[in-house]
């Protein structure tokens, strides 16, 4: 329903109901004449955006030759016009492009089919090419069939220059309304998938494997969030999804894989705004006999390639501000950045509330206090701090990355020091993991590992201010009935 129509809500249901009502009705009809509403047997021989476009090429209706290329399309009709004895009718298909159909009278077949079309039904035809009196591409409908009839209609104006959905909600929540209203919000989920087949070709020419890791644990850890839980009947246990692929990606590495990464969703049970949704995407990646500073040069030659390949250039533009992405980074650790001379979890807490939000440029944030980073190593040189970093653009993190802990005795002292944080209240504790910690007894090789929010990443490269705008379906409010 069109929520954002002058008439009153009763009124604008039952007009939806009328039209509704309307075209199921006329797809009675037309089984009733024989004529299958859902066919599945028109097949396309090009994209409408395949087809030529170059006028200079084309004849006029007149002059269309008998051997002309016939051009088998189909599409969403989103406008009609009618002229007496002639119709045209617009057609776009997936990437927003639009071929103007030209039904005459003379082809009685096409135009009574025509006829029995309503805004939003799935269309194919077949025909020529011509440029019109006005210099307009159109195909001539030699053959014109209903593919699929829209039952609901669409709200307001379905072309790309006209519409009149304002109702962001709803389009959040039936993304199929938005991108049918907005073709043009497609090319940020094709840029999203360049950016996660660019990040994997990234990682597999650099000789990663791509592994694919447990979501159902029954330990919490590799973050520090709150978790969904869950329970297995068949086992009779509590489970959790996961917060971060880490733990069970450094069991890899123990195992002898050097060189391991996955891309996938993680769940955190938290607050939802522009920058965080339950569920996202990231890549996380382990790279045995490799240091963190190794890990900030992979990272930026990464941002840098991915800027070139989705956006032509390095100079790019976020919600206002100029950002360059070319390579390198600038580096400042915590303490410098915060220009105060504080420790452990104050550090982390001023850093947050004075520096952070002023970070435009990329910048590596390192030298994280060991009371912050439960899984990292120690620094050598000052163990109060651990080998980490941060990566921020526009105010907001886009990379966690440290040397990892491969001290089996640390680790289970910091794994017993989250214990006593959750017991303290602290929900995003980590649990006691002593598989990890045996593993670590095995021995891990030293180790540098990172994870990066895709979801962000696609938010910065294609300028969108909300991760709702990155991902088809973002967890919303539960709909209203009748909308």
């Amino acid at each position: 329903m069109n929520r954002d129509s002058d008439e009153k809500p009763s009124e604008a249901s039952s007009d939806l109901a009328g039209q509704m009502n309307a075209r199921l009705q006329a797809a009675a009809d037309l089984r009733a004449r024989g004529v299958n509403p859902y066919a599945n047997d028109f097949r396309v021989s090009h994209a409408i955006a395949e087809l030529p476009s170059d006028l200079a090429q084309l004849p006029p209706e007149p002059e269309i030759a008998a051997d002309a290329l016939r051009y088998a399309v189909a599409g969403r009709l989103v406008q009609v016009n009618e002229m007496g004895k002639a119709r045209f009718l617009f057609l776009r298909g997936d990437r927003g492009e639009m071929v103007q159909l030209y039904v005459k009278a003379d082809n009685a077949a096409a135009f009574e089919a025509a006829k029995t079309l309503d805004l939003g039904d799935i269309v194919g035809v077949r025909g020529p090419l011509f440029k019109t009196r006005k210099e307009k591409r159109a195909l001539k409908a030699e053959e014109l069939r209903l593919l699929t009839k829209a039952i609901r209609p669409l709200p307001g104006k379905a072309l790309q220059e006209g519409h009149d959905i304002t109702d962001v909600g709803l389009l959040y929540r039936q993304r199929y309304l938005d991108l049918i209203m907005h073709p043009d919000k497609s090319d940020v989920f094709r840029k999203r998938a360049q950016v996660i087949s660019g990040v994997r070709r990234f990682f597999d020419e650099r000789h990663y494997v791509e592994c694919e890791t447990r979501m159902l644990l029954s330990t919490n850890g590799g973050a520090a969030a709150r978790p969904f839980k869950t329970h297995h009947n068949a086992l009779d246990i509590d489970l959790f999804l996961r917060i971060a692929t880490e733990l069970d990606l450094k069991r890899l590495i123990v195992g002898g894989i050097d060189r391991v990464y996955e891309i996938g969703r993680i769940f955190r049970n938290e607050g939802m705004d522009r920058f965080h949704n339950p569920e996202f995407t990231s890549i996380e990646f382990y790279q045995a006999y490799a240091t963190y500073e190794d890990l900030m040069v992979l990272t930026e030659t990464l941002f840098e390639q991915l800027a070139i390949a989705v956006c032509g250039t390095t100079e790019i533009e976020y919600q206002g501000h100029k950002v360059s992405l070319k390579a390198p980074f600038k580096r400042i650790a915590m303490a410098d950045a915060v220009g105060e001379a504080l420790s452990g979890q104050a550090l982390v807490h001023a850093f947050e509330q004075k520096v952070e939000a002023s970070l435009i440029q990329p910048t590596f944030i390192t030298r994280f206090p060991v009371e912050s980073s439960p899984l990292s190593r120690r620094n050598d040189a000052d163990p109060r701090f651990v080998d980490r970093f941060e990566l921020f653009i526009v105010g907001k993190e886009f990379a966690n990355a440290f040397s990892e802990l491969n001290d089996p005795v640390d680790q289970r002292g910091r794994f017993a020091a989250q214990v006593q944080h959750k017991q303290a209240g602290d929900e995003e504790a980590m649990d006691y993991d002593e598989d990890f910690c045996r593993a670590l007894e095995y021995g891990m090789p030293p180790t540098a590992g990172e994870g990066i929010g895709i979801d962000r990443l696609v938010m910065l490269l294609t300028n969108q201010p909300s991760i709702r705008d990155v991902i088809f379906f973002p967890q919303m409010r539960p709909d209203e009935p009748g909308r």
